[in-house]
């Protein structure tokens, strides 16, 4: 088994930089931009960098035989708002892209971008937000009724508003307060699922410095509208035997998986991934001694799904880094990230 070790600085500093570019579902030009530079700047032979006509970047790096391809999927696309009306008062209403809770959102940050590029600063609050005025603010139920935008800018009428050029359907991106401790562990929204696109750079990297290439040619889709069902639906190649899907185990109460080690999910709301494809990745863990965690998630789904209700043939497996608090402010762990990116690179040289 050929040594590997990973630099855990390259990934981290990749991390931060996909986590502080904004990519809510329908908006990644810039996303797909940091990860097309940051594979190409890796310098490796043959690699072949492509973006499909619905944005998603595909690498593709051959391997040392082409009999049995093999592909792996992560994506950029996160969660994120949308203004749906414009208030007489010149707040903002919101509509949500994907899946959260209002409250995770509540009293944070925001830059709302009109379709010209201009920037306004804002804060998501709910339209009841103070205990001093409202006597059922603490019990206010937080919905699309009653969260808002509250725009750093002197307007009180909906005119005022769309004065500055904001109009319905323009983008508004969450803060995602990314913080990487002393300890090892990194704070921010949306590592669902950007630290698992950082694990596929760290696998490539490591493969790169040990003078190595997959055993098989392996295609990697970075999908972009994995959040609403669809990314790995298109941009995979025919003829794939194996595709292993990267996406972020959820830690909770009940939940076998944590931050340190990689996740390999058995089942979620999809049902069962492969057996035997699954079976294989525990094995090559169990070789490579590389820490790692079955579990099964009731609410969650994958692009490995979309991929095959799109009609893929390919056996399917998921894995991924340890997330807290998915959809929320998240919490992940460096060492989630090595053993990701290790047990990818097994994969890759399997």
């Amino acid at each position: 088994m050929p040594e590997l070790n990973f630099d855990t600085d390259a990934m981290i500093g990749f991390l931060v930089d996909l986590l502080n570019t904004p990519s809510p579902t329908g908006y990644h030009a810039a996303a797909v931009a940091v990860v097309k530079d940051a594979f190409a700047a890796l310098e490796i032979d043959d690699l072949l960098i492509e973006q499909t006509v619905k944005g998603a970047l595909v690498i593709t790096w051959p391997g040392d035989d082409d009999s049995a391809p093999r592909g792996l999927t992560a994506h950029i696309d996160t969660l994120g708002l949308m203004v749906k009306e414009i208030k007489p008062t010149g707040r903002l209403k919101l509509t949500m892209l994907g899946g959260f809770m209002w409250n995770a959102v509540e009293f944070e940050g925001v830059t709302v971008q009109t379709q010209t590029g201009q920037h306004y600063r804002g804060t998501v609050v709910p339209t009841k937000a103070s205990v001093h005025v409202h006597r059922d603010a603490r019990d206010l139920k937080r919905s699309d009724e009653t969260m808002e935008v509250r725009i750093d800018e002197r307007v009180c009428s909906a005119d005022e508003t769309r004065a500055l050029g904001i109009e319905v359907g323009d983008f508004v991106f969450i803060d995602p307060r990314v913080e990487v401790t002393d300890s090892g562990f990194i704070r921010s929204r949306h590592l669902d699922d950007k630290a698992s696109v950082a694990a596929i750079y760290g696998a490539f990297l490591a493969l790169k410095v040990a003078g190595l290439r997959p055993t098989q040619t392996m295609t990697t889709l970075i999908a972009n509208y994995e959040e609403v069902g669809h990314g790995g639906a298109h941009g995979l190649p025919d003829g794939l035997h194996e595709l292993v899907a990267i996406d972020m185990a959820a830690v909770g109460n009940g939940q076998n998986s944590d931050e340190f080690s990689v996740g390999i999910c058995i089942k979620d709301t999809g049902g069962p991934y492969h057996t035997d494809l699954t079976r294989k990745l525990r094995t090559l863990a169990d070789d490579a001694g590389i820490t790692y965690k079955p579990d099964i998630y009731p609410y969650y789904g994958s692009d490995g799904e979309a991929y095959w209700r799109a009609g893929g043939a390919a056996q399917v497996a998921l894995i991924g880094p340890g997330v807290d608090a998915s959809h929320a402010y998240e919490r992940t762990h460096t060492d989630s990230l090595v053993h990701s990116a290790h047990l990818i690179a097994r994969f890759m040289l399997a």
